[in-house]
C-alpha cells in the first residue's frame, strides 16, 4: 500500500490553513516577487531579462559558476540596444528600437541556428548578439521597419532528431 501518511495532506491540514495569516503570506510573496523582479513588472516584457533576478536562487556559487558557463558570450555593454525577444507557435520575433533612419541604412543583421547578430547599432562597428529561445530555420527570415521599431521574424526549426544515450553500470 502507498504511504499516503508521508504527504502533508492529513487531518490537521484544515487547522493549519485556518492558522495562516493572509497578510504575512502576502508580504512574503511580495518580498519574493521584488527579489525576482527588482525593476518591478517591467522585466516581464522582456523574456531574456525576466529571470535575471533569479540568478541568486539558481546559482548558489555566485559569479564563479557564471564565468564558466557564460565565458563565451560577451557581457552586454552599456551601449547595447534593448531587444524584446518572444516566440509564437511558428516564429521567433525580435523587436528593437532603431535610433534613426540613418542607422537603418548602416544596420546589418545575421542569424545562426540559435543566435541573432546585429551590427553597426547603436554606433558603427558595434555588435550585439542575441541568443534565441529555440533553433530557427536558415531561410525565411523577414525584417520590417515601422515607426522607429525594427521587427525581425524568424521561422522556428522543428528539430525532431534525438539520440538515445546509453547509461552503463560503470562508474
Amino acid at each position: 500500500m502507498f504511504p499516503w501518511s508521508l504527504f502533508p495532506f492529513n487531518k490537521d491540514m484544515k487547522d493549519q490553513m485556518n492558522q495562516m495569516n493572509p497578510k504575512e503570506m502576502d508580504s512574503y510573496i511580495q518580498g519574493m516577487m521584488k527579489k525576482m523582479f527588482p525593476g518591478g513588472w517591467e522585466g516581464m516584457m522582456n523574456p531574456n531579462d525576466m529571470m535575471s533576478g533569479a540568478q541568486s536562487f539558481m546559482n548558489p556559487m555566485g559569479n564563479q559558476g557564471q564565468k564558466s558557463q557564460r565565458g563565451q558570450q560577451p557581457s552586454p555593454s552599456s551601449n547595447s540596444i534593448p531587444a524584446n525577444v518572444f516566440e509564437s507557435f511558428e516564429d521567433i520575433y525580435i523587436r528593437f528600437q532603431v535610433p534613426s533612419e540613418e542607422s537603418m541604412k548602416q544596420l546589418k543583421i545575421f542569424h545562426t541556428s540559435n543566435q541573432a547578430i546585429i551590427e553597426n547599432i547603436p554606433e558603427q562597428g558595434e555588435r550585439q548578439v542575441i541568443t534565441l529561445p529555440c533553433l530557427v530555420k536558415k531561410k525565411g527570415a523577414v525584417a520590417q521597419y515601422k515607426d522607429g521599431i525594427l521587427e525581425l521574424k524568424i521561422p522556428k526549426s522543428i528539430d525532431m532528431q534525438y539520440t538515445e544515450i546509453d547509461v552503463s553500470d560503470k562508474y
